[in-house]
């Protein structure tokens, strides 16, 4: 089967191809490191080229009906879901993750962000704010050229996350995908085009830092949305604040999992495999500290443990691959590395471990305390740790006591319980008896250290607009002087 994913050429421009003039940026399979297309980097000229042609035409987009904004994102999304096979296998190619998974969570959860603001684009409108005679209505207006930076685990997904907020609401869009994951983008800008985006309303450049630091800098850019680690979006947030420019920031997290002795456990041993090992671990808002009360521990682990060993590894292109492998040689090594570090500190392997290849195969420690590096830092791999707890009290606090606060679960028949806790936990997401599903419908972000600013549902809505408010006077002006 050829492997070849090649595009047209590397960058997107006011609704055309364009080949990239900076260095080359092959592109690997990482089940077998073949070069599935070479790309180029943009240079700063044609970031800001991009830039120019989405400020050129956003004026005209905004000016549209919002019904018809709508169509263009709804025409997309059907696209999409045409093309559904051809495009899981462009993102299996492009992550290394299993086809199983390309064909039901990327590019569906895509089409899905598509239609949805597609529909809700008509549905904005202002308030009218009577003062007795005198009134204010408001308009919520487009911010105008917006920024996107995409993370290598979910590409195609983030493209349309981003933009479909971002274009329903009259902004252009200068997208920068990862360098690892570049081809999902130009998949996304080509349909858009197709469905009858006009051109230059969303452009894609390629590249590492330095195209990211040209795109947030530059003085078109009134928005910046950028999905990737808390390190990254430090230092973005920071290039940003130079130009008060509006930012979302979507960054990782060490989200924990908290299983009461009163859940079902089938359900929570699930709910731990998802939260860990789907996309080989390689998710932001993955439940990575799993609590689970010291009465059912052994029961947990042991189930844990069985349903594990069935896992199906190997070519992410074969239907029957489960657990794909990891992004990048980079990756594998940070992965490798934090499992001996775990087995250093005394943490016990149950299973798993470094593996070979590509590959890390489902890891699991047990005997995890809080104060070990990898019950505190983003692994980003297939790496679960579990810690035992003996109070409700005791596990909310332990859950609490991190930098971060993208996601949390809590697993148990309590209902009363189950609220109470979700409550007292810090995270932008916490889900009750479920974990890592994401329904365009549902706000997603996170607090602390984890991000700034909402993704999907209405809520999005708030961070790719603004408030103008027009005072309207009914009577004559009264001045003192």
């Amino acid at each position: 089967m050829s492997h070849d994913a090649q595009p047209d050429a590397s960058l997107y421009i006011a609704g055309r191809f364009a080949e990239g003039e900076g260095e080359a940026l092959p592109v690997h399979y990482p089940y077998d490191a073949t070069v599935i297309a070479t790309l180029r980097a943009a240079t700063p000229k044609q970031v800001a080229q991009a830039t120019a042609a989405a400020a050129a035409a956003q004026p005209a987009w905004a000016a549209l009906r919002p019904v018809e904004r709508g169509r263009v994102l709804i025409r997309a999304a059907q696209m999409i879901r045409d093309r559904a096979e051809e495009l899981a296998r462009l993102e299996t190619l492009d992550t290394g993750k299993p086809i199983q998974e390309t064909r039901v969570a990327d590019w569906p959860s895509g089409a899905e962000a598509l239609e949805y603001f597609g529909g809700l684009a008509p549905t904005v409108t202002g308030q009218a704010i009577p003062l007795g005679g005198d009134f204010v209505y408001t308009i919520r207006e487009a911010l105008g050229v917006c920024a996107g930076i995409g993370a290598w685990n979910y590409p195609s997904q983030i493209a349309c996350w981003k933009a479909a907020p971002a274009l329903a609401m009259g902004n252009a869009m200068v997208f920068k995908p990862s360098e690892e994951t570049p081809l999902g983008a130009l998949k996304l800008a080509e349909i858009l085009t197709e469905a009858g985006l006009p051109p230059g309303i969303f452009n894609v450049v390629q590249g590492g830092g330095a195209v990211g630091a040209a795109l947030v800098t530059d003085p078109r850019v009134a928005k910046v949305s950028l999905t990737g680690s808390v390190a990254t979006g430090q230092k973005v947030y920071a290039a940003a604040a130079e130009g008060m420019r509006h930012v979302t920031m979507e960054l990782g997290g060490k989200s924990p999992l908290i299983v009461f002795d009163d859940a079902s456990l089938e359900d929570a041993v699930g709910a731990a495999v998802l939260a860990n090992f789907y996309s080989s671990g390689q998710v932001c808002s993955n439940g990575t500290r799993v609590f689970v009360q010291e009465g059912i521990l052994p029961a947990f682990l042991e189930r844990l443990a069985k349903r594990l060993a069935a896992v199906r590894i190997g070519d992410p292109l074969d239907e029957a691959t489960q657990h794909g492998p990891i992004i990048s040689p980079a990756q594998l090594c940070k992965v490798r590395a934090a499992i001996e570090r775990g087995r250093a500190e005394g943490a016990r392997l149950v299973c798993g471990g470094p593996g070979e290849g590509a590959f890390v195969p489902p890891t699991v420690f047990a005997g995890v305390t809080d104060d070990m590096w990898i019950a505190r830092e983003e692994i980003f791999g297939p790496v679960m740790s579990v810690l035992g707890f003996a109070t409700e009290a005791e596990a909310v606090a332990r859950a609490n006591a991190t930098p971060y606060g993208l996601a949390a679960g809590v697993f148990t028949r309590d209902l009363a319980r189950g609220h109470r806790v979700a409550a007292a936990l810090q995270a932008g997401t916490t889900w009750i008896n479920a974990y890592n599903l994401t329904p365009v419908e549902a706000p997603f972000g996170g607090v602390k250290l984890s991000g700034v600013g909402r993704e999907n549902s209405a809520a999005a809505i708030e961070h790719y607009s603004q408030l103008k408010s027009v005072y309207v006077g009914m009577g004559g002006v009264d001045a003192p002087y």
